[in-house]
């Protein structure tokens, strides 16, 4: 099968969008990524993918530390901009003592626990170490189209 094939099969999934950040020397990088999901409970552990092309791997590598920053329906501007088209300025906050953006419905740091090369990504197991939830509807990604929830409502007869 080629490439694009396998990509447009994959994009069938929906998924959340993410922004992952981590800090090196003061400075804060990240990256749109929809490779991310929970691993564990005990402990809490979540994985993210990330591609070897891509400048984030070597700055999460450095740190050891990142943070999973799950979008709201109304930041598909961080999305954007995070994906190499910069636009309206970016808010950060911290979470254990960690980048996050401000507003994002999940916000998740973590530490490296372990790292795992397959294929043409990286995979990071991080340690939650920090967490901090919003009552929000998420932003939508689903066959290269950014989306929204609506609700289906069921009608009775």
């Amino acid at each position: 099968m080629d490439d694009r094939l396998f990509r447009d099969a994959m994009g069938k999934f929906a998924t959340g969008v993410t922004v992952l950040l981590t800090e090196n020397e003061g400075e804060t990088h990240g990256m749109t990524a929809n490779g991310f999901m929970s691993v564990s409970l005990d402990p809490k552990l979540v994985l993210i993918s990330i591609g070897h092309k891509a400048k984030f791997l070597e700055k999460v590598s450095q740190s050891k530390k990142y943070t999973v920053n799950i979008l709201a329906e109304d930041q598909e501007h961080y999305s954007r901009h995070f994906a190499g088209k910069p636009g309206e300025e970016v808010v950060f906050e911290t979470l254990a003592g960690l980048p996050v953006l401000k507003g994002a419905i999940t916000q998740i740091a973590c530490e490296v626990v372990s790292e795992h090369v397959e294929g043409d990504h990286t995979l990071f197991i991080g340690k939650v170490v920090g967490l901090h939830l919003e009552d929000k509807d998420p932003l939508l990604f689903f066959s290269g189209k950014y989306r929204q929830l609506t609700e289906v409502e069921t009608v009775k007869s």
